[in-house]
């Protein structure tokens, strides 16, 4: 259940269910999409990775308490056709406990990636239906150990999963040579940048390091959402190529000389795990990134990406950053020693593993125990 699209951005649910598809069937139930007119359905479509991709759609208009229904109504047709019976239960949103909390489950899972009530647009009622999917689950994991950190003492079966790697995808970005078309013809030194764009940005930060070196260029990659477009710094040096796949990436990183994360320093931002990360490092990029609390930890203090906020700071980490990438290269050992102790393959067994064992668990809790039968011996006066 989740509050992401599949085919938005790839990132930590596409890298994990695409794995757990290999072996099991896997229903990613996303929010309905509202259109005109009466008509409500439930749209299914199989991926090439194996997860089938269920979408409600619902008429525009309705009231929350319709939309929930319809939405139960859709689930049990869903698990009805395709007979689902006793499912891991998956969420990514606390909100989609409004329309499964009568399902029936082998293990529920919580795989709370960031602190979605401090997200722009949260629904009020999210930490609600949160507070009761802890009470409801059997697991829950984080996307970073900060957010464990804050959610650890709310669950007796919480597990850090930081942000993982593809370690051999990004790797090819080494060895990389030309640059896609709409790259091609901006010139070094290039900072780059993918992700979504959206609050978490720090925008006159970006400004900030475009005015201070107007000769170097900022590459910024991907979708625009929850800000208005028009409100991103615009100068001749600040290049903004889209949305690209995932497959595309490297091509992108490869004709970068430094990685940037811009993040703002704020409650949306506060317990963030960046996967692009170990992304960029993989990539054979240097990076510099705020002081979001899971870069410092443990890639800022370990050496491995230069820390600054403002821009001036930014601009002398920079600098050191492109030194860096040209004359060290212990600092490349150090990151592919570092790499090499995580992937999304490691990741995903480990928590397959915590899974198997909570269902077995809850399979002996279940099974109804031997009656004692105790006899009482009577004596005749």
């Amino acid at each position: 259940m989740s509050h992401l699209r599949w085919d938005f951005v790839y990132q930590r649910p596409q890298h994990l269910l695409s794995r757990c598809a290999q072996g099991r069937r896997v229903f990613f139930v996303e929010e309905p999409i509202f259109e005109a007119g009466d008509d409500w359905w439930l749209e299914v479509g199989k991926r090439e990775c194996g997860v089938s991709v269920v979408v409600p759609h619902l008429p525009s208009g309705l009231k929350a308490e319709m939309v929930t229904a319809m939405q139960q109504s859709l689930i049990d047709d869903l698990f009805a056709e395709y007979a689902i019976a006793n499912p891991i239960l998956w969420y990514y949103t606390p909100m989609a406990l409004a329309f499964t909390s009568h399902l029936q489950a082998a293990a529920v899972v919580y795989d709370c990636m960031d602190e979605l009530a401090a997200f722009k647009g949260a629904p009020p009622e999210l930490r609600e239906f949160e507070d009761q999917l802890f009470q409801r689950a059997n697991l829950v994991f984080t996307g970073g150990q900060s957010l464990y950190e804050a959610k650890r003492h709310q669950h007796p079966h919480a597990y850090a999963f930081p942000s993982s790697i593809e370690a051999e995808h990004f790797a090819q970005a080494r060895a990389i040579a030309t640059d896609p078309a709409d790259q091609a013809a901006i010139p070094h030194p290039r900072l780059g940048f993918y992700g979504v764009i959206d609050e978490r940005m720090n925008l006159d930060l970006i400004d900030g390091i475009a005015q201070a070196r107007p000769d170097w260029h900022l590459v910024i990659i991907g979708p625009v959402v929850k800000i208005d477009p028009e409100t991103l710094p615009r100068h001749p040096n600040i290049h903004y190529l889209g949305g690209k796949s995932y497959p595309e990436l490297p091509q992108y990183l490869a004709g970068w000389d430094v990685a940037m994360l811009p993040f703002a320093l704020n409650e949306s931002t506060r317990f963030i795990s960046p996967t692009k990360t170990p992304e960029y490092l993989a990539a054979g990029k240097p990076v510099v990134s705020t002081s979001i609390r899971d870069v410092v930890r443990p890639y800022g203090e370990q050496g491995l990406v230069h820390i600054a906020d403002t821009a001036s700071e930014f601009v002398t980490a920079t600098e050191a950053a492109m030194q860096q990438a040209q004359q060290d290269t212990e600092w490349r050992h150090q990151v592919d020693a570092f790499l090499a102790q995580t992937s999304w393959d490691k990741t995903w067994a480990a928590m397959l593993q915590l899974i198997e064992s909570a269902i077995a668990s809850k399979q002996v809790e279940s099974t109804p125990k031997p009656t004692a039968v105790l006899s009482e011996s009577v004596s005749s006066v």
